[in-house]
């Protein structure tokens, strides 16, 4: 079974947690708050506009219908997928579940199967690949009767299905298994005074540049493999 899943938390810090989770499979669509115990800081809150108030008298993570779904799911038999699943993976294993599980992660996939793309964000995807097209008959199948969702987990695990129906031209399901865990091979830096431009370009007119960025705290994996890539010629 396919589980397509999005999770937002109070914070993007290892010591944050979920308050927010929905899961998309088969023809079921399920959403909770959740309250773990930690406040959600207003930044947090410009995010997916959850407040402290909404959470109040939730259940947490473990006492959740999700965590019962997940639980009795977690198995081979199963795919999670999620669009940077390393982060929800990691979120619910500070909630208490260890995924045994294959997954799926649209945004490594994403990245090498359309390297062309000038950004891989969600919200950015899903303008850039139009999958905002099929999303109000994608949600009536569902029984979703807003156009935008009022929990932003239940949109973007829809706008995650879309993504990952579209990649399904690219990929097989199980070469999406396999390239969400081999690392990529940026052409572009997505940030910086050098947004936009070819790494290999910087590399050639700015060395001391790419030096610097080898240098900061929790790079990207992937950034970090393309950079060191390039300075090697």
């Amino acid at each position: 079974m396919l589980i397509f899943t999005d999770v937002e938390t109070t914070g993007l810090e290892a010591g944050d947690v979920i308050c927010s989770i929905a899961l998309l499979y088969e023809d079921d669509v399920i959403h909770e708050l959740l309250n773990e115990g930690k406040k959600i800081p207003p930044l947090a809150s410009t995010v997916h506009h959850i407040t402290n108030e909404m959470i109040q008298n939730k259940k947490s993570f473990k006492e959740s219908k999700i965590y019962d779904f997940l639980k009795q799911n977690n198995s081979s038999d199963n795919t999670l997928i999620a669009h940077n699943v390393k982060f929800d993976l990691e979120k619910l294993n500070v909630a208490g579940l260890d995924w045994q599980g294959d997954v799926i992660d649209t945004l490594k996939v994403t990245k090498h199967l359309i390297k062309e793309c000038e950004l891989f964000s969600l919200e950015f995807l899903r303008y850039e690949l139009k999958l905002y097209i099929k999303e109000c008959e994608m949600k009536q199948k569902y029984g979703i009767k807003d156009a935008l969702c009022v929990h932003k987990a239940v949109r973007d695990v829809f706008v995650t299905k879309l993504l990952f129906e579209y990649l399904l031209d690219y990929a097989t399901i199980e070469k999406m298994k396999e390239l969400s865990f081999q690392k990529i091979l940026l052409e572009k830096l997505s940030f910086g005074k050098y947004m936009g431009k070819y790494i290999e370009e910087i590399v050639l007119n700015d060395r001391a540049y790419i030096t610097w960025m080898l240098g900061l705290q929790e790079l990207d994996e992937d950034l970090k493999y393309s950079l060191e890539y390039y300075m090697r010629g």
